[in-house]
């Protein structure tokens, strides 16, 4: 976890994987991209400080999507400050609609707070944090709601969740729609066509080989479609992780069955994997457990990620 400057006054507020990575505009009336995870957000308003910032005077609050761990904090600082918030309009609607599912608060059983949403963002809308002009690219697949932001004059581009340096975050068709997997692609190859010399994901570190990202997230992408049970794979990892996250304290002897109370797991596995619900669970367990990302002391599951 860090807080680096930007450009003058535009701060990188990098964090783990359960809290999205966020950025905050310093002045006397601040400007942040992205809130946290709501569980953490005295840590969030702590590295806020950090970087000189006063998060009850915010004026404005933009979201790259509405999952839960990127708008966690909104409900709190809107409360304090009276600030506006500002997302895609497919997640200004499910704000406005208080969906649920679009937060992933109900599939996947997280946190988030619902809040009020002043402005819904078109794909191309142009967007001043300070006297820093970003474009608005609308991204969906990860997220229906997804949107990255671009500076071209710097060669910044703010990813979110679109794309990681190495990795990529979860496809979920049973709440992002069935096309997700498509969507995501288009996303990648419409800005693969920017010129990028910085990139700043949702989560992970800043990067710079903006062209190799972009043939992984493609390769990766393209190995879905060809192998949909890769990708449930790849969901039940990530969500397993994040669940663990998230509980802090989770039970061997009943981590199963918890899942099994959940409406992701059932689904996911009768989805991929023809209802094999305790093999699948012991697979990836055991992979995670042999890689080193899930450890177990004291009859309980941890996790090394950084939250």
């Amino acid at each position: 976890m860090s807080v680096s400057e930007i450009l003058a006054d535009l701060f990188f507020i990098q964090r783990g994987y359960l809290n999205g990575n966020h950025f905050v505009y310093g002045s006397d009336t601040p400007v942040l991209i992205d809130t946290g995870y709501v569980s953490d957000f005295d840590q969030t308003a702590s590295m806020i400080n950090s970087a000189g910032v006063d998060y009850t005077k915010t004026r404005l609050i933009i979201n790259t999507h509405s999952h839960c761990d990127h708008i966690g904090g909104n409900r709190i600082i809107q409360n304090v400050s009276g600030c506006k918030v500002a997302m895609h309009k497919v997640g200004k609607y499910f704000m406005d609609m208080r969906d649920s599912w679009s937060t992933w608060a109900r599939y996947y059983v997280q946190d988030a707070d619902f809040f009020d949403c002043a402005v819904g963002l078109e794909d191309g809308d142009k967007l001043f944090i300070g006297s820093y002009q970003f474009e608005v690219i609308y991204t969906p697949g990860h997220a229906s709601d997804g949107i990255a932001l671009y500076n071209p004059d710097e060669g910044i581009l703010f990813s979110s969740d679109t794309l990681w340096e190495y990795d990529m975050a979860v496809i979920t068709t049973r709440v992002e729609g069935s096309r997700a997997l498509f969507c995501m692609l288009e996303s990648i190859d419409k800005i693969a066509k920017l010129k990028v010399d910085t990139v700043y994901p949702g989560h992970g570190n800043k990067f710079h080989d903006f062209a190799s990202a972009i043939r992984r997230a493609r390769a990766r992408l393209l190995r879905f479609m060809k192998d949909p049970a890769s990708m449930g794979v790849d969901l039940i990892k990530k969500i397993i992780v994040y669940t663990v996250m998230m509980k802090k304290q989770t039970g061997v002897e009943v981590f199963f069955k918890y899942l099994m109370t959940t409406p992701w797991y059932p689904e996911t596995v009768n989805l991929y994997f023809s209802g094999e619900y305790e093999k699948t669970f012991n697979s990836v367990m055991n992979e995670l457990i042999d890689r080193e990302i899930i450890y177990i002391r004291e009859g309980r599951f941890f996790t090394t990620v950084i939250p």
